[in-house]
């Protein structure tokens, strides 16, 4: 894992740098650009201006994930401390389902996408495993970091958890319209295995 942020701090400094000189300091890095417009891309948190997101990624630091490394397990409660926004390669999303042991694969997310929001927020165990179909680079915000930002820059902060609180919702939305359909489906199968069969 990079120690470093894509300014010139390290992640852990416990000196003061104002948001202005994280700025100063990341600017000219592609890394970071691109970090940023995904950031606020449709795939990632449309709800931040390209100024809040590239303050934001001046809290991230980079990180690599070699092909084959699941880097978050379900039911994990110790390592929920991040999220990752993904810049390039693609990682599988899966989960074991009641009475299965093989995993199902839920999704496979790909540049653009972040992963690991609700982890960042709640602090709950890990509710889906991860793992890099290819190796991937990507952006991770850790806890301390976003503690961090509310320090140095509550407003951005502010957005920034707005804006993954409305992305959970979205989700929490689909995931209760699947529900329904489900349940409907159901009633509909049990009805059919309920009407007498006539000989």
């Amino acid at each position: 894992m990079l120690k470093t942020l894509f300014g010139r701090h390290p992640a852990g400094s416990s000196h003061p740098v104002s948001p202005a000189t994280r700025l100063r300091e990341m600017a000219g890095s592609t890394s970071a650009d691109k970090a940023a417009a995904m950031l606020i891309g449709p795939a990632a948190l449309m709800q931040l201006s390209q100024d809040d997101a590239r303050i934001v990624v001046s809290y991230m630091r980079p990180h690599r994930i070699p092909q084959g490394t699941t880097f978050i397990r379900e039911g994990d409660a110790d390592k929920t401390d991040f999220m990752l926004l993904i810049l390039d390669g693609e990682v599988t999303v899966e989960t074991i389902v009641v009475s299965r042991s093989e995993p199902i694969t839920l999704t496979v997310l790909g540049p653009g996408r972040l992963i690991g929001e609700m982890g960042l927020l709640d602090g709950e165990p890990r509710s889906a495993s991860c793992t890099a179909t290819t190796d991937v680079r990507g952006a991770i915000l850790t806890r301390e970091a976003l503690g961090k930002l509310l320090d140095d820059d509550p407003r951005t902060a502010a957005k920034l958890m707005m804006a993954i609180s409305l992305r959970i919702a979205v989700r929490l939305r689909e995931s209760t319209d699947k529900l329904k359909m489900y349940t409907q489906l159901t009633q509909a199968m049990q009805q059919e295995i309920n009407r007498p069969t006539v000989l």
